[in-house]
C-alpha cells in the first residue's frame, strides 16, 4: 500500500493545461460546524472565524488521511491562502474543484465567486476579480447532508438509513478531489471531445471555445508529429474537425496506444493551449457478442469500489491509483467495474495507459421519488462530458439493483419509467458504448442483459447459471438484507431482451480467503462453460471495510487463496465436467482412479495448438501429454482424462497446464484430491 498522502498530479490528463496550474492540494485550515454558526457569524469574510484545526486536503473529513477523521459531521469551513502565478498577470484565474460532497460554497478576500450542488462531478470559479494583487483569502463552505437518501451517495451511508445500509461504508464528505489553479485568456478553449471515426482511420474532434471571438481569433490543431493546421474561428463557438490517420494503430488492451492532440487558440485576449488524448477503438454490439474493433471480446472482470482505508474515496497518493490499475491487470482481469462511484480522473487516465477496459456507472441515491430521480439524471450528461474521451470505457451503467428504486420496477411503472428517461438521457449524450440500465436486476431498456447471483451451493450455482445461458425468463434469487428473498427474473415482463448480450454482473461466495479462492475458481469455470455468455464480473478486485470478500486485502496484499487469479482468468482456462466436493478437497478417487471429462474455454483471436500436459505433486518428470488444438473463441468439446494416484497416497495434487507451440504456458490448473477413506466416505 502506498502511504505518501500528497496529491500533486495534474488531474486531469485528458484535458491538458499543465503549464499554466498550481495545485493547491495540502494542508489547509478547518473548522467543523455542526450547530450552523457559521452563517450567522459570517465565517466567510476574512478574520471572522478562527480556525482551530488543520486538514489535508484533498481527504474526505471522515478518513484518517485528512487529520480530521470526524464521522457524522453535516457541515465544515475550509480556509487557504492562495496566490496565482505572476505568469498569469493580464489572465483570468480559475479556481478549480474535482469533486466535493456535497454542497460547496466559495469566497474569496470576502468576495464570494460561486457555488456547486453534487458530489462527484467538477466544477471551477473565475476568482480573477476577487483577489488582491494576486492574492486571495480562500474560504469553502461544505454541506454534506447525513440524510442522503434523496441524493446520488453511491456506498456512503445514510442518516437514516438506505435499504441497502449494510452494504455501505464510512461517509466521504467535504473536498476528496484536488484542486487547483489555472491561469488561461478571456477567450479560451472550454471542452474538447474526441473519438475514433466509424472506420476507425481518423480522429472526431469537437471543439467549445468560450469569449469574446473576433475575426482575428485563430485555432491551430496538431495531432501529435503531424503538421499543424490553422482554422480560422470566424466567430463560431463550436467547430468540428476530422483529423485522418494513415497507418491507424488501433487501441486495444494488449496495445493501449494513445494519439495526443495539441489545440491552440490565439485571439487579442492571449495564447490558450489544451492537450488531449484518445484512442482508436470502437466497442459494439453484433447479435449476442461485444466485439472491439471488430473482434470478438470476452470480459474477465473485477468489482472495484473505490475505497482506501486511511483515505476512504480518496487515493493516498497519484501512485496508489496507478498500482489499482496494475493489481487489476496482474490478476489477469481485462475488465474493472467501477461501482457506483465517478472515479478520480487520473485512475481512468492509467486504465487508458495501460490497457484496462472499464465499465463506469454513477453513484446511486437511496429512496425513490420524482425529484431523487431527476437529481440522479443529471448527473448522466456531466459524467459522459467529463469522461467522454477515456478509449478505457466500453459500458455506461446507470442503476444497481434498483438502489433507489425500493426494489419494485418489476411491477411498477413509474419506476420503470425512470429507467427508461435515465437510459434516452445517457444514449443521447452519449450511445457509441453500450448502455446497462439496471445491472443485476429487473432490465427494462438496456443494452446488455446482466445479472447478479451469490450461491455457495454450487450445484444450485451451476444450475441457475446453465438455465441463464439458454433462458432469458430464469427466474433466480436475491438475499435483500438478513431474511429477505427476493426472486427476479433478466427483463420486466413485457421486455423481449432474447438477441441482447449476456454478462454475469457480479458473483462470489466462501468466508475466508481459502473458501474465496476455491468457490472463484469453481464458479468462474462454470460462467466460462457457456458460449452464450460474453463474461462476468467477480465481488470483488479488494476488502472495503468490513467487506472482506476480496481477492487483495484493503491494503491491495493479494490473499492466500490457495490459487492464482491470474490462471482463474487467463485468455485460455480449463473447464472440470465434474462437481467439486469442498474449499480444500476438489475431487475424491475411488481405489486412486480418476476419469472425468476436460473442456478448454479459449477466448482468444487466435488458434491454440499445443499439448496437454498432467503429472502428480512434484514428480514433474513423469508428465503425461496429449495434443490439442483450439480454434477462436471457442469452448471445446470434451476430452476424458484418465489416470491414477499413488497407491501409498492418501491425498494429492493433480497439475494440469497447455502448452502452446513455443512451449509457454496458456492454460493451468491444479486439482486437490483425496482416497474415498481420506475423505470420510465409504
Amino acid at each position: 500500500m502506498v502511504t505518501n498522502s500528497r496529491r500533486e498530479a495534474y488531474p486531469r490528463p485528458d484535458f491538458d493545461r499543465s503549464h499554466s496550474w498550481l495545485c493547491l492540494n495540502g494542508g489547509w485550515k478547518f473548522r467543523p460546524d455542526p450547530e450552523g454558526e457559521g452563517d450567522k457569524a459570517h465565517w466567510e469574510q476574512p478574520g471572522a472565524a478562527q480556525w482551530l484545526q488543520q486538514i489535508q486536503v484533498p481527504f474526505a473529513w471522515e478518513s484518517k488521511a485528512s487529520g480530521v477523521e470526524r464521522e457524522w459531521l453535516s457541515l465544515g469551513w475550509y480556509h487557504h491562502h492562495i496566490a496565482r502565478s505572476q505568469a498569469w498577470e493580464g489572465e483570468r484565474t480559475i479556481l478549480h474543484f474535482g469533486a466535493v460532497h456535497y454542497h460547496c460554497r466559495a469566497w474569496v478576500n470576502g468576495q464570494f465567486v460561486g457555488e456547486h450542488t453534487g458530489g462527484y462531478t467538477p466544477f471551477a470559479f473565475d476568482i480573477t476579480d476577487a483577489l488582491q494583487d494576486g492574492q486571495g483569502e480562500l474560504i469553502v463552505r461544505v454541506e454534506a447532508p447525513l440524510d442522503k437518501r434523496a441524493i446520488p451517495h453511491g456506498k456512503q451511508r445514510s442518516q437514516p438509513h438506505d435499504d441497502y445500509y449494510e452494504c455501505q461504508f464510512t461517509a466521504s464528505s467535504g473536498i476528496w478531489q484536488t484542486v487547483w489553479l489555472e491561469g488561461r485568456p478571456a477567450t479560451y478553449i472550454k471542452r474538447v471531445q474526441l473519438s475514433a471515426s466509424a472506420s476507425l482511420d481518423s480522429i472526431q474532434a469537437h471543439i467549445e471555445l468560450d469569449g469574446a471571438l473576433p475575426a482575428q481569433t485563430l485555432l491551430y490543431v496538431q495531432l501529435e508529429d503531424r503538421e499543424e493546421e490553422c482554422i480560422p474561428v470566424e466567430g463560431n463557438a463550436s467547430q468540428t474537425l476530422n483529423l485522418p490517420i494513415t497507418q491507424p494503430r488501433l487501441w486495444t488492451p494488449a496495445d493501449p496506444f494513445l494519439y495526443y492532440v495539441t489545440f491552440r487558440l490565439e485571439s487579442p485576449a492571449g495564447r490558450d493551449r489544451v492537450r488531449a488524448y484518445t484512442g482508436l477503438r470502437k466497442i459494439e454490439i453484433q447479435g449476442k457478442y461485444l466485439f472491439l474493433n471488430g473482434e470478438r471480446l470476452y470480459l474477465r472482470g473485477a468489482l472495484d469500489q473505490g475505497y482506501w482505508p486511511e483515505g476512504g474515496y480518496t487515493a493516498p497518493s497519484d501512485q496508489a491509483l496507478r498500482q489499482d490499475i496494475e493489481i487489476a491487470l496482474n490478476a489477469g482481469f481485462n475488465l474493472i467495474r467501477k461501482h457506483i462511484k465517478l472515479e478520480d480522473p487520473l485512475w481512468l487516465y492509467w486504465a487508458d495507459r495501460l490497457g484496462l477496459l472499464v465499465w463506469a456507472e454513477p453513484p446511486c441515491y437511496g429512496r425513490f421519488s420524482e425529484e431523487a430521480s431527476a437529481t440522479f439524471d443529471t448527473q448522466l450528461p456531466l459524467m459522459v462530458e467529463r469522461d467522454y474521451n477515456h478509449p478505457s470505457i466500453i459500458l455506461w451503467g446507470i442503476y444497481n439493483e434498483e438502489w433507489g428504486l425500493d426494489w419494485r420496477s418489476a411491477e411498477d411503472h413509474e419506476k420503470q419509467e425512470a429507467v427508461i428517461r435515465a437510459y434516452d438521457l445517457l444514449a443521447a449524450c452519449d450511445h457509441s458504448r453500450p448502455i446497462i440500465d439496471d445491472s443485476g436486476w429487473n432490465h427494462v431498456k438496456t443494452d446488455v442483459l446482466d445479472w447478479h447471483y451469490y450461491d455457495e451451493d454450487n450445484q444450485r450455482w451451476r444450475d441457475i447459471t446453465a438455465a441463464l445461458a439458454g433462458d432469458n425468463t430464469t427466474w433466480f434469487g436475491h438475499q435483500l438484507g438478513v431474511d429477505h428473498w427476493y426472486e427476479t427474473q433478466l427483463s420486466v415482463a413485457d421486455q423481449d431482451h432474447n438477441g441482447l448480450p449476456l454478462l454475469n454482473g457480479e458473483y462470489g461466495a466462501g468466508r475466508n480467503a481459502e473458501e474465496r479462492g476455491w468457490y472463484f475458481r469453481w464458479q468462474t469455470q462454470e460462467l466460462r462453460r457457456h458460449a452464450a455468455i460474453s463474461g462476468y464480473i467477480y465481488t470483488e478486485l479488494y476488502d472495503v471495510e468490513y467487506e472482506l470478500c476480496g481477492l487483495y486485502d484493503a491494503d491491495r496484499h493479494l490473499k492466500p487463496l490457495g490459487c492464482d487469479p491470474a490462471w482463474v482468468n487467463a485468455e485460455t482456462t480449463f473447464i472440470f465436467d465434474f462437481l467439486p466436493q469442498r474449499p480444500g478437497l476438489d475431487y475424491i478417487a475411488d481405489g486412486g482412479e480418476l476419469e472425468f471429462g476436460i473442456q478448454f474455454s479459449h477466448q482468444g483471436a487466435q488458434a491454440l495448438s499445443g499439448q496437454l500436459t498432467w503429472w502428480w505433486g512434484e514428480a514433474s518428470e513423469q508428465k503425461q501429454s496429449q495434443a490439442l488444438r483450439i480454434e477462436p473463441f471457442t469452448i471445446t468439446e470434451t476430452f476424458v482424462l484418465h489416470t491414477t494416484m499413488s497407491l501409498n497416497a492418501k491425498r494429492g495434487t493433480l497439475h494440469l497446464q497447455l502448452l502452446d507451440e513455443q512451449d509457454r504456458v496458456r492454460a493451468y490448473a491444479f486439482l486437490d484430491v483425496a482416497q474415498a477413506q481420506e475423505a470420510n466416505i465409504a
